[in-house]
């Protein structure tokens, strides 16, 4: 009777155990404050269709004529306006500009739980849109990824032929590797640890080897650059080495940027000019 009751004890604290990690990636419930009218841009609220009959919320900001077209894309729990900088720096350049809010983000509508699968349907979705505006220039679309972003905008690039160039900043190889680390720090055993990743697949329907970057890189044809700050302490720069080793020859470049971590590689000197460089090719 003990051992039952030892056993069961046990079985409860691992389930507790899981449900406090899987809650710990829950997704903040934040609206916007700031839209690109407050940076002094023009702009236009778009809604865009998704998977599951969902919408998503945009803004876009269109070029004078005809031109090539960027897809911002936010990182996990963030939203468009956190992509203000990039806008403001990137508007006027030549490009048509598009912010989305994936779904379970920002203004967009909820789905249920969030993945890259979901943020990598998102960017399709959002060309679908773009293809219908007048200033669009076809087979010219380029996408800029902030972390989960960025690597959602590779898995995008190896499903969706319509993209061309990806810039990704602070991704992740594997979000499983940066998940495991986040949770480590907390002196979880492992084996709770595997049970809840466990879960998350269940509920994604993918592993999250299918959709990891450094198993997807190979199977696009866009030119990526990776982006990532050498003291990156959420992102570990050795992601980003990892991805480079995956990539095709040629595919893709790296640019380490000393002294900067997650969210401030975009303060480099150099940084606007150079992704414009790597987009104009």
């Amino acid at each position: 009777m003990i051992y039952i009751i030892i056993a069961s004890v046990l079985l409860i604290f691992i389930l507790i155990m899981s449900f406090l990690i899987i809650h710990s990636f829950k997704l903040p419930d934040q609206k916007h404050s700031k839209t690109p009218k407050d940076v002094g841009i023009d702009f236009e609220e778009i809604s865009i269709p998704t998977k599951n009959d969902k919408k998503l919320y945009g803004w876009w900001i269109k070029a004078p004529q005809k031109a090539p077209t960027i897809i911002l894309v936010h990182g996990w729990g963030r939203h468009s306006e956190r992509l203000l900088p990039y806008i403001k720096k990137l508007n006027g350049r030549g490009f048509n500009l598009l912010a989305f809010d994936s779904r379970n983000h920002g203004n967009s509508d909820k789905d249920d739980f969030s993945s890259m699968v979901k943020f990598a349907e998102d960017i399709s979705a959002c060309i679908n849109t773009v293809e219908s505006k007048a200033t669009f220039e076809r087979g010219k679309i380029s996408l800029i990824g902030l972390s989960i972003g960025g690597s959602a905008s590779i898995l995008a690039a190896a499903q969706d032929v319509r993209i061309n160039k990806v810039i990704s900043i602070g991704a992740p190889a594997n979000p499983s590797d940066v998940m495991e680390l986040y949770i480590r720090k907390k002196h979880v055993p492992k084996a709770i640890i595997w049970l809840a990743f466990e879960y998350m697949q269940y509920r994604i329907g993918r592993r999250f080897s299918d959709m990891s970057v450094d198993n997807n890189i190979h199977k696009t044809d866009a030119k990526v650059m990776v982006v990532h700050g050498k003291d990156d302490r959420v992102v570990p720069f050795s992601q980003s080495t990892i991805i480079m080793k995956a990539a095709n020859d040629s595919q893709a470049e790296l640019w380490a940027i000393e002294g900067k971590g997650h969210s401030n590689c975009h303060y480099e000197a150099g940084f606007w000019n150079k992704l414009i460089d790597f987009l104009n090719k």
